[in-house]
């Protein structure tokens, strides 16, 4: 039995989306502070948001494009790739990709106490949008969280929103503690636009012009930040995405090794393979 829906809506994006609505008897639940209502993939998402209210609240991670975040009578805030953002009972929002753009979009929609417990220790002003950064392990718990909550087993939709939490916690962690130092914001804006930059062939001497930076220099912070040498840390960010577009739309591993700027689809599986032990297929057929 699947609960997790992978279908077509031009109305919100060009690409297919994944829902996820909860079926399972609540009673049969052991963590009653948290329950998923629902959560969602909305790749390429161009919908826009005026006037929206919500009866639960919702928990948004943005992991690529840009856009916008209004809560009530506040200012309208910039959404940029790696943003969270909430939607909470009480308020109007406004919000969505600007005009003519698109963003990749993660919502999962919760219902217990427990969510107020983080309001009050760990996740505050929740109508300010958090800049918490692109990371792979971001993008893997919420794999595993679509995972768990499409197996229809009660532990497993358990284990979904402990998971969640976890993954929150972190998130909220990176924005609560950020580092402070000019330079370490720079190796973070540095990291975000290589992640960006997943769609396509590398070319470091731009990045490295863009950031006003040499290409020896390049390399240096990105080894120096992440244990990873700068080729084999992109080829790391395109297989994370090679993961969602296998598992989030139909297209074949010849058009996402094109997409991801690899020619040589052999190439790009040996890769693939390498970083997951398993090959593009292989790895659709079990997970998708």
């Amino acid at each position: 039995m699947h609960i997790l829906s992978t279908y077509m809506d031009y109305m919100i994006s060009p690409l297919p989306i994944r829902l996820y609505d909860h079926l399972i008897d609540s009673k049969k639940l052991l963590v009653q502070s948290l329950l998923i209502r629902n959560a969602g993939h909305l790749p390429g998402r161009t919908l826009q948001r005026s006037d929206a209210v919500f009866e639960y609240w919702a928990f948004v991670y943005i992991g690529a494009g840009r856009g916008y975040y209004q809560a009530g009578d506040g200012i309208r805030q910039t959404v940029e790739a790696g943003s969270l953002f909430c939607l909470f009972p009480g308020e109007v929002f406004q919000y969505g990709p600007e005009a003519g753009g698109f963003w990749d979009e993660y919502y999962f929609t919760l219902e217990g106490e427990r969510v107020q417990e983080w309001l009050a220790s760990w996740y505050e002003q929740p109508q300010i949008v958090k800049s918490v950064g692109a990371d792979e392990s971001f993008f893997s718990k919420i794999e595993l969280i679509f995972r768990l909550l499409d197996s229809a087993v009660p532990a497993n939709q358990d284990r979904a929103a402990l998971t969640l939490e976890s993954l929150l916690f972190d998130m909220a962690l990176r924005f609560q503690q950020p580092e402070t130092s000019s330079r370490a914001l720079f190796v973070h804006q540095l990291l975000d636009d290589l992640t960006c930059g997943v769609y396509g062939k590398l070319d470091s001497a731009e990045v490295a012009a863009r950031r006003h930076i040499s290409v020896p220099t390049l390399r240096r912070i990105v080894h120096d930040y992440t244990g990873y040498p700068l080729g084999e840390f992109v080829h790391r960010l395109k297989v994370a995405e090679a993961k969602k577009l296998l598992l989030g739309t139909d297209k074949t591993v010849i058009e996402i090794a094109g997409l991801l700027g690899y020619t040589d689809t052999f190439y790009f599986s040996r890769l693939f393979k390498k970083f997951t032990d398993t090959s593009p297929t292989v790895y659709r057929s079990q997970m998708g």
